[in-house]
């Protein structure tokens, strides 16, 4: 199908609008994207207007807490250790997003947060997976995910920076798939007269993109049966964990979900969950005052624990889940866009909706989930913000408390 046949079969002949007045490479490249694009997500759209985007019945589902983890940590490390040395284990780094909250215009991963020296937060992600390099002699495969906006950038700056003494051909780069971005009516907007608005389709939308991208062709040449998906952000992360590798098979899991102590009842997090009898996560939001206040018998609520985005993922498992097809989420969100007039407009408010997918669903749609427990001192520090809570400041204390010099 091409890309004017695809338009009218969804109802966006409006993205043609200004195809008149492009050069020849404007058109085609418009026409290229709108080929590549799937417009299947406006789906979403309709359901959730519908009101059919509910959630199920959410009820607790219990983690493997440190003193369990300590108990077995031999025999946890120990299988861990053997699936990273056969060479099963690979790390996906989701890293797409800009430092624009850290007030830069470039990734958020070149970001220095050295205060004597340079430090990146890229610099510190190797570095957490060199610890792991020299523990288990091999060397683990890298895949990071960019985007349209920071893929050049960050490809050019692990290349400056000699990928910070890791192995090029270790690190694949691939890019995040798009989304479109609708208005009200589920029409779709354009961003110029020669651009769609799109969106980068969210973090579960990490394994569709290695798909369509070809980089799963590697993982599956490399023999690789497990993938460790972790965030950008959390510069004290451990990545590829032998002890969490371990529970998580010898546990015969599917998934793996790292988690720490909530710091409040109401901390701004997602916590595990079961939803339907499945594991999900529901958001902090979410949660009413009796499921925050419900406790067990030992007297400890139940839904204590936090999601840190560092997930334990089984290859084979998240590929029938993907043929599944994940749904995709409806998120009002402010989007710059061509008006009726064809001026290009800065929204103030939400005025449209994009599209993503969610890790949560990933999980959701997994038979089980080992909800693993760590130390949030000494592997969460995530900067979101430049000061206060979750900052650069708060990292750096951090990672003073955990002996990295800045």
């Amino acid at each position: 199908m091409d890309a004017r046949e695809k338009l009218v079969k969804y109802h966006q002949e409006q993205l043609l609008k200004y195809f008149d007045e492009l050069s020849e490479e404007e058109r085609q490249e418009l026409l290229k994207q709108i080929e590549a694009l799937d417009f299947d997500v406006l789906a979403a759209f309709s359901k959730k207007h519908s009101g059919e985007e509910t959630r199920g019945k959410i009820t607790p589902l219990s983690a493997l807490e440190l003193p369990a983890i300590q108990a077995r940590r031999d025999e946890y490390k120990r299988a861990g250790l053997d699936a990273l040395k056969e060479g099963k284990v690979g790390a996906i780094l989701l890293a797409g997003g800009m430092g624009t909250r850290l007030g830069s215009n470039a990734p958020k991963g070149v970001y220095n947060i050295g205060i004597t020296r340079e430090l990146y937060i890229f610099e510190c992600i190797i570095n957490n997976i060199l610890d792991v390099v020299k523990e288990t002699g091999t060397y683990i495969h890298l895949f990071v995910m960019t985007s349209e906006l920071n893929d050049e950038d960050t490809k050019r700056f692990f290349k400056e920076k000699d990928y910070f003494n890791y192995p090029e051909e270790y690190v694949t780069f691939f890019k995040q798939e798009m989304a479109p971005c609708c208005d009200s009516a589920g029409k779709v907007l354009l961003e110029h007269k020669g651009k769609v608005a799109t969106s980068p389709n969210g973090n579960g939308g990490w394994f569709l993109s290695l798909i369509k991208s070809g980089v799963i062709d590697k993982v599956k040449a490399n023999g690789i049966e497990w993938l460790n998906v972790f965030a950008v952000d959390n510069v004290l992360q451990r990545i590829c964990d032998p002890a969490f590798v371990g529970a998580t098979i010898v546990e015969g899991k599917e998934v793996g979900a790292k988690v720490v102590r909530k710091n409040t009842p109401d901390e701004r997090v997602g916590v595990m969950c079961l939803e339907d009898g499945h594991p999900s996560i529901v958001e902090y939001y979410e949660l009413t005052d009796a499921m925050r206040d419900e406790k067990d018998e030992k007297g400890e609520r139940v839904y204590n624990f936090g999601v840190i985005l560092n997930y334990l993922f089984k290859v084979s498992s998240v590929e029938k889940i993907v043929n599944e097809k994940l749904p995709y989420h409806v998120v009002k969100k402010k989007i710059p866009y061509l008006d009726d007039k064809g001026n290009f407009v800065e929204p103030e408010e939400p005025n449209g909706y994009k599209f993503e997918q969610l890790v949560l669903d990933m999980i959701h749609l997994s038979e089980n989930c080992l909800p693993f427990e760590v130390v949030r001192e000494r592997e969460f520090a995530p900067i979101k913000n430049k000061t206060g809570v979750d900052s650069v400041e708060s990292a750096r204390e951090l990672l003073k408390k955990n002996g990295v010099e800045l």
